[in-house]
């Protein structure tokens, strides 16, 4: 996978020059979003436009734009592309982030959150 220059995206949180993750989630959109392009299911110019009118959107609806809600920003953006593309439907995109809830609201702390075979 490769990972998007500053010049490409320049508020992605890094560290030197690696993207940094607060949060295991934060790092599994990240690594979706380049698999994704990889596989060639959109450009990189397609990603940057459907970010940034995300952050605008948020920007717009009041948020500091402190760097904190960047990831939020990102897994929205994902979703919108997502269901563009036609990746996924809008019902599964929402069965989807439903099963992923459920299953982080009852997996103890510490331990890996797993989909079931009826997530």
């Amino acid at each position: 996978m490769s990972v998007p220059t500053r010049e490409e995206l320049p508020s992605l949180p890094r560290d030197e020059e690696e993207p940094v993750f607060k949060e295991p989630w934060e790092a599994q959109a990240f690594a979706i979003t380049l698999r994704l392009y990889d596989g060639k299911h959109f450009t990189w110019p397609e990603w940057a436009e459907c970010l940034a009118v995300e952050i605008e959107a948020a920007q717009q609806a009041g948020d500091p734009d402190l760097g904190d809600t960047y990831y939020h920003h990102w897994l929205k953006a994902l979703e919108k592309i997502v269901a563009r593309k036609g990746l996924l439907s809008a019902n599964e995109l929402s069965r989807r982030k439903d099963a992923w809830d459920r299953a982080a609201r009852t997996t103890p702390h510490g331990a890996p959150i797993k989909l079931g075979p009826n997530n």
